[in-house]
């Protein structure tokens, strides 16, 4: 099964500023379990969650108009 992990807080390009916030600039689990307001999707909840299926990842992309197809 596929599935695509999310950052926890919202990117913005590297500066000297956010350059230590890994919640920012990693996906990796083990480090965003920790980030306040993380939310570990169930695979069976579409389109929800840090971490989520490629059918949800798919459904919200035809959603936005683009060919998945």
């Amino acid at each position: 099964m596929a599935f695509a992990r999310f950052c926890t807080e919202a990117y913005v390009r590297p500066n000297r500023h956010n350059m230590d916030n890994l919640y920012m600039h990693l996906t990796n689990y083990a480090i965003n379990k920790y980030a306040e307001g993380y939310q570990d999707g169930d695979e069976n909840e579409e389109g929800e969650g840090h971490k989520r299926s490629l059918g949800a990842i798919l459904q919200i992309l035809k959603g936005e108009g683009v060919d998945v197809d």
